[in-house]
Parts: structure tokens; sequence; C-alpha cells
């Protein structure tokens, strides 16, 4: 639910979402295309055609609103859009959307953790029975054995909070509605999941687990003695400028302007029936993607990721080292790495939770960036959604521009 490309797909075969209390229609026409600064750039919509074309396939696929913003080695950025950002009154999508990023939360709690590491605060192969202690308890687990590098990289076995049937039944479906402004503790989230056994034996295997980043959370606070929040802003936030990234801890609202997160509900069988699910409360999600930005914000934070501004060269080469997952994509220490089909790798996180639906992805180089934002959380068939990366990054014409 809260990202990787494994749980993209999972939302892009109709498992959905949903938080809001009366159902809307979701009207399907394509918006208004935007390029540049709120302006029309007729050459640089042209060199992003394909994409713009991409854009406009997810409308025609059945999602409300989609929005795109990229950068690329001359500087220029560009912005585009299909369908809106509230169907109800027309509103088309905007380049200072702000939106709830969902797993692109676990980039920057991997980043925090290495700046740690390069501080000699922590060793990423620190156990986490070190720094949580009696935390990682039940049938089959061994918190001595798991490290902490285990957890970031999605080798430690840990069950995942949002495949419980707790979860299912509290979240998903009709309950969603009862507890979707519930205040969750992160303990709380990690008892749901421990309850049933780990996947495997750390480093045995590869499964996502959201699980893995609610304990980085506590792991981050445990160390430095200040909210895994706080940590984010200063150490990372605030030094990039990114002025449309927070961490929203119990406020259930999106700064304005922002696009409705339009939901089905995370129900094995839904029905036609789509919901308003912008507001909830954040700390379903913590550390794991609580995040809000933008798209502007995320492909700076990639850039500058990618280029070393963030870390130095030994915590950069640790979050860049993948382990594979046996599906399309690898992944490293908060990261995912895609092999699109023209040779490029691009590198960054996607993000999903209730009625949104991100991604970003970077060139190694930091060349070329790009951040778009469903405001929905299904889609029937996932090929409309990598088609947005193959026609930005491989599309003719992209690699003269790197």
């Amino acid at each position: 639910m809260f990202g990787s490309s494994a749980r993209v797909r999972r939302a892009l075969a109709g498992v959905t979402a949903a938080a809001a209390v009366g159902a809307v229609v979701v009207a399907g026409s394509p918006g208004a295309f935007a390029a540049g600064d709120g302006e029309r750039a007729p050459a640089r919509a042209a060199a992003h055609q394909a994409t713009q074309d991409a854009l406009d396939g997810l409308v025609r696929a059945g999602m409300p609103g989609v929005a795109a913003t990229t950068k690329t080695a001359d500087g220029k950025q560009w912005f585009g859009s299909a369908g809106y950002a509230d169907t109800e009154a027309g509103r088309e999508r905007s380049a200072a959307d702000h939106f709830r990023a969902g797993s692109i939360t676990k980039t920057f709690m991997a980043t925090v953790l290495l700046q740690l590491e390069a501080e000699g605060e922590i060793d990423l192969d620190d156990s986490v029975e070190k720094w949580l202690p009696g935390v990682v308890r039940g049938d089959g687990y061994d918190a001595s054995g798991i490290s902490v590098r285990q957890m970031l990289n999605h080798t430690s076995g840990i069950h995942d909070s949002v495949e419980t049937p707790e979860w299912q039944q509290t979240m998903n479906g009709p309950g969603f509605f009862t507890h979707r402004f519930d205040v969750k503790k992160p303990e709380e989230i990690v008892a749901m999941a421990l309850k049933y056994p780990p996947y495997f034996k750390p480093g045995g295997g590869w499964h996502y687990s959201n699980t893995n980043y609610v304990l980085a959370g506590m792991v981050i606070e445990k160390v430095t003695g200040d909210s895994y929040a706080h940590q984010a802003q200063q150490r990372i936030i605030k030094p990039l400028g990114l002025k449309h990234t927070s961490f929203p801890g119990t406020r259930t609202t999106l700064p304005a302007p922002h696009p409705v997160g339009y939901s089905k509900l995370y129900a094995p069988n839904p029905g036609p029936e789509i919901y308003d699910a912008t507001e909830y409360s954040p700390t379903w999600s913590g550390a794991t993607g609580e995040m809000i930005s933008a798209g502007t914000d995320l492909n700076t934070y990639f850039r500058a990721l990618t280029r070393g501004r963030l870390l130095p060269k030994q915590q950069t080469r640790e979050m860049f080292t993948t382990v594979e997952t046996g599906q399309h994509f690898r992944y490293g220490l908060g990261l995912i790495a895609r092999d699109l089909s023209c040779g490029e790798t691009v590198w960054g996180h996607d993000g999903i939770v209730w009625g949104s639906l991100t991604s970003s992805a970077t060139t190694r180089d930091g060349a070329h960036s790009l951040t778009f934002q469903i405001n929905g959380d299904w889609l029937a068939d996932g090929a409309p959604y990598e088609r947005v990366f193959e026609a930005e990054f491989c599309a003719p014409g992209q690699t003269m521009r790197k």
C-alpha cells in the first residue's frame, strides 16, 4: 500500500483504498496541457510529447488526473498534466500541487540513517536489538540477527503490517470510514505485524515490508533523541530548500493547492464507487509513508542524492548497492532501480497511499529527473503507468538532453 513497485502493481491491478464520506463521479476528459512555470512553451512541449501522451493515456485508462514535472541537464523544467485535480469543480492539475508522497518517505529515512552512519553514530550492520531492545519479539523472530541494513533493503523477513488481517479489516473497505482519523503509535503498527511469522530468515530473501521503515524511524529517534521528522527537516528539507515538503504528524489536511485524493476501497472486488480520500491520519503511515511534497521538491531531492550532495561517497555506494527482488526492479537502501527498455537505469521510489500514487525517478548522474503523481489509487492495467518512465527517459530526443 505504501509503495514499492510490487505494491504499485497491486494497486494497478485493482487493489484500491478509501477515506471519505460520499461517493463521487470521476470525469475522464484530459485537462489542458501546461508547460514550464505555468506558461506554455511550444518547443519544450514538443520535446516531451511522448510523456504528455503517456499522461493522457493514464486518464484514458480511468485515472482522475495526473501531473508530471521534469528537469533535464540544461536546467530546463517541464510540467505536463491530464485530467483533473477536482473532477466535480473541473479544476485542472497544477505544478504547485502538494500531494502525499507515500513510500518516497522511505528514501528520506534511509538517507538520514546513512548520514548518521557517516557521522559514526550508528553502523547499519548493527542489530535491531541493539537499538530497539525487546521491540522485535514474536514467533520466529530473533532481533539480534536482523540488521538495520536488512530492514532498509527489505531482506529482514519482518512481516508487513499492511498484509495482516487486522490492517485489512481496519483500513480497507468500510472499516476505513471508521478508523481513518485514528492516531496510531509506531509500536502499535509494529505489534500488529509481529503477530505473524517472518517471511524468511534475515538475509534469506526479499519481501517489501512497511514494518521495516516503521522500525527505521524508531531507530532514528533512539540514536538521535529526536523525532525522525525533525531529523529529516534539519538534514534534508531545510538544506535543500524543499519549501513544499513536510511531515504532517497528526495533521489530516494538506497545504493548498492540492488535488482531491480519489480512492476506491482497498478491496479485492471494488465496486464502481469512488471516494474522496484526501484527509486521514498520517500516523497510519508514519516513517514509512507520511510525507507531503511536490514534484519540483522531489526532483531536487533525488538530483541532490544522486550527485552526492547528501551523503559521502561510502554511504552513497551503500545506498546504491542493490539486491534482487525477483521482480522488474532492484532495491537498494530505500531506493528502487528501474532498468528501462532503452538501456537506461533510473533511480527513485514509488509511493501509494489512499488517494495518491506517486513516482520519482532520476538518472544515476542526476541530470534527468521525473516526478509524476496520480490523484487516484487504482488502475486496471499497470502498462500505462510504466509507459510514463519509458516515454520520458527512452523516447527519441531524450538522450541528447541529459
